[in-house]
């Protein structure tokens, strides 16, 4: 791992590593946890109350997040087999990014955006797509370089990155931009961006206190978009109120429903075949 990516050591021991890796909200709810399952809850009604739930949603989606990372593991042993004894392959989609890209918030993997769009992609073409993905939850900009790129197969179809919501909470904005800017640098061309939601009128107060540097990050991805000629999936402009019903149990990953949206930012980018 190149150490100008390399993730550091503190970050590593708030966050952890590999399939343990937590994002930012899951170690924000770690922490409330403990007041919530404290007697004092018990007795006050905050454990069964909003944020009692919001809690237990967040423990309740870590769990999938094993989950559908052993799912996408065999996916892709399966995925590079085929491609490997297959000469005449079919269209091979790589997707690097976060728990996103994961479909983490849906009841299943394939009803994240990867899921809804490769099948619309096999409708739409007629040809059988296929996913390799190399998403990991909880990943920053820095992982994705230093593991997911790495790890490229020669001559994909179409790449896509989605990236960048867990580097608000570790990197300073200096670093999340330059980390950004490195990333979209070393894409293969005619990657898809994803660039990040624009989170106005959901989780509370910050949600409209992030707006502003979110705007800043996502100008940054359409700069050097624009540079290299990349296309963009603006999720920012697709995901969008009314919210009910577009957020899992965390209040923060999208359901399958707020996928829907993001499938259809991902699939008006796609460079037409």
């Amino acid at each position: 791992m190149h150490p100008s990516v390399s993730r550091p050591a503190w970050v590593t021991a708030i966050s952890g590593n590999g399939v343990n890796r937590k994002s930012p909200v899951e170690i924000f709810a770690t922490a409330a946890s403990v007041v919530t399952r404290s007697p004092y809850a018990e007795v006050s009604g905050l454990r069964a109350g909003k944020f009692g739930r919001w809690t237990d949603g967040v423990t309740a989606m870590r769990e999938d997040c094993v989950a559908f990372a052993a799912y996408w593991r065999a996916h892709n042993e399966r995925v590079l087999l085929q491609r490997e004894h297959q000469p005449e392959r079919d269209p091979l989609w790589v997707v690097l990014g976060d728990s996103t890209a994961q479909g983490l918030g849906a009841p299943a993997p394939q009803g994240g955006y990867v899921g809804q769009a490769v099948q619309q992609l096999r409708r739409k073409t007629g040809k059988h797509w296929r996913v390799l993905n190399l998403s990991v939850s909880g990943a920053l900009i820095r992982d994705v370089i230093a593991e997911q790129l790495p790890q490229l197969p020669h001559q994909p179809d179409l790449v896509t990155c989605g990236v960048g919501a867990n580097d608000i909470l570790y990197s300073p904005p200096a670093k999340l931009f330059a980390d950004m800017r490195s990333l979209l640098a070393a894409l293969p061309e005619q990657a898809v961006v994803l660039d990040l939601p624009l989170p106005a009128g959901f989780w509370w107060l910050v949600g409209r206190m992030s707006v502003p540097y979110i705007t800043r990050i996502n100008r940054v991805i359409y700069e050097v978009a624009l540079e290299r000629e990349l296309p963009v999936a603006e999720v920012s402009a697709h995901f969008t109120p009314p919210w009910p019903g577009k957020f899992s149990c965390d209040s923060f990953h999208p359901s399958q429903d707020g996928y829907r949206d993001w499938t259809r930012a991902v699939l008006a980018a796609i460079p037409a075949a």
